[in-house]
């Protein structure tokens, strides 16, 4: 709006061109009272004038002074007549500022976002539409009512009516009460409710039961927002829970080794996204920073879990006491190691543009671009392993090793190199959680401390050493949080879930998906 003004004012003065604001309307705006100064700026926007936002930029800045009966706009040592946009020179010597109130600043500001109404971006238009949502004035009504019947975007038409039906609400006319009530039935705005729950106690009994049915309208729009969005935060959840148990799925549900250390290597997915973006910002390619981020964290978390399966891991083998213990021990070396080169605090990871931002499915309801992202993400990562156990000669070993390590052995199998690779495999997916947490959470020594317990619940309630369990696993924790987190807060949400867990496995200690036949 700034850019706007300014490159105006340089025109007209270039220019020199006599503009036909009415004189009328500049004189009440500058020595009129607070209700006629007021009104002359609904005059001046209705004008369409080119000079009429510099008047009012002028006015809202403190730059509109006045020389006996003509008002004058100041730019440094130039002058212009208000009224008819031509230089003036030389300055008057006697000047007096045109003083502005704060109603008549706000009216001014008001009026101001109202021209971005018409603009050809629609961005300017969306930005102009939220600054008058709660702001709107009397002068402005008729240009916003012009900018509404023109306009074709629901984002940006809802917003005005909005606003709009906020103003007619207090008019005196009955009918056009009863038009703001209908057009607020229609919102799926939240913002709507105390509009219509007002619009419910007035005097007039037909505009009090056309607020109340408006109301009952909205309120189940927006149960229905409220639902739909617990519904995507639960399969947010579940992708996170499963990119976070997918890795232990494989060391633990396959391999049969309690990795305490599996948040680590999510931690240390995520702070080697940090350092690729951290190094693609500085060739001015932060944009695609994640592409390359995901198989460096992928690379570096399989290279510490097939370090660690070879230093420690595979002499620990039919020991889970031992290796509970050594692997313990490992993640606080690892949280120390990382405060030692990091630092003890967060570290910031941003989001690219592609990232940033949502899709607004209803006033109430917006589906972030990153959370979205994720979901996709990890619903590739589960395609891939499962082609990779499947369908793949290391597939066959791994699952072949897992079944019956002395048969596998027997018939060739490399038992120790396939163990290696299955272990870094399910640490390289860590990695891939840990990538994909950055873009939402913080990032900090303790990250994966926050997971390794859901990991283990996830897998557990799954069934060890099946894919589909924990796919399903991760799917009901994340619903079961997220709508219970709704009724009686994160906490109890997080008990009421742990409870369950503990009974099911007492009932059920296979899980969701036991093991039949010979496999068992």
């Amino acid at each position: 709006m700034r850019r706007l003004i300014l490159n105006l004012t340089l025109a007209l003065f270039a220019a020199g061109k006599a503009h036909a604001l009415d004189a009328a309307a500049v004189a009440k705006l500058a020595f009129g009272e607070s209700d006629e100064r007021i009104a002359a700026i609904g005059i001046l926007v209705g004008s369409g004038d080119p000079l009429a936002p510099v008047l009012l930029k002028a006015l809202v800045d403190g730059e509109l002074q006045a020389a006996g009966e003509r008002v004058l706009i100041i730019r440094g040592e130039e002058a212009i007549d208000a009224a008819t946009g031509a230089k003036v020179s030389p300055l008057p010597a006697e000047r007096e500022d045109v003083i502005a109130n704060n109603r008549l600043r706000a009216a001014a500001g008001s009026a101001l976002a109202s021209l971005q109404l018409l603009a050809a971006d629609r961005t300017a238009r969306l930005e102009a539409a939220r600054a008058l949502s709660g702001s709107l004035s009397a002068a402005t009504v008729p240009l916003v009512r012009s900018a509404l019947a023109a306009e074709r975007d629901g984002e940006i038409r809802a917003l005005l009516a909005m606003s709009l039906a906020t103003i007619d609400l207090a008019s005196e006319d009955r009918a056009t009460r009863l038009a703001a009530i209908r057009m607020l039935g229609e919102s799926s705005n939240a913002a709507a409710k105390p509009l219509l729950i007002a619009a419910a106690k007035d005097r007039d009994p037909e505009v009090s039961t056309a607020a109340k049915l408006s109301l009952i309208e909205v309120e189940g729009r927006l149960k229905w927002a409220e639902l739909g969005g617990l519904l995507f935060t639960g399969v947010s959840l579940g992708s996170i829970l499963l990119l976070a148990a997918l890795g232990l799925a494989i060391t633990y549900g396959l391999m049969g080794v309690i990795n305490m250390a599996h948040g680590e290597l999510i931690m240390i997915g995520a702070y080697t996204t940090y350092v690729v973006q951290n190094a693609f910002r500085q060739f001015d390619l932060f944009e695609w920073y994640p592409v390359a981020a995901v198989p460096a964290a992928f690379t570096m978390s399989a290279i510490v879990g097939m370090l660690l399966e070879r230093g420690v891991i595979r002499w620990l083998y039919g020991r889970p006491l031992e290796t509970l213990l050594a692997t313990w021990g490992i993640s606080l070396i690892l949280i120390q190691g990382t405060r030692t080169v990091f630092g003890a605090q967060n570290v910031p990871v941003e989001n690219p543009a592609w990232m940033s931002g949502g899709i607004a499915m209803a006033a109430n309801l917006v589906l972030p671009w990153n959370r979205i992202a994720i979901i996709a993400f990890a619903a590739a990562v589960l395609v891939l392993i499962w082609l990779l156990l499947n369908r793949t000669r290391m597939g066959l070993f791994v699952r072949g090793v897992t079944q019956n390590r002395e048969m596998a052995s027997c018939v060739g199998v490399p038992t120790a190199r396939i163990d290696t690779l299955a272990f870094g495999l399910g640490a390289g997916i860590a990695g891939l959680a840990g990538c994909a947490m950055s873009q939402f959470g913080n990032v900090g020594p303790d990250l994966g401390q926050g997971y390794i317990v859901d990991s283990f619940m996830v897998v557990v309630f799954g069934g060890v050493g099946q894919l589909a369990g924990t796919v399903y696993a991760a799917l009901v924790l994340g619903f079961a949080n997220k709508f219970l987190e709704a009724s009686s807060g994160a906490v109890i949400a997080k008990i009421v879930v742990l409870v369950f867990i503990i009974v099911f496995i007492q009932r059920r200690p296979q899980g969701l998906f036991a093991l039949k036949g010979r496999a068992a």
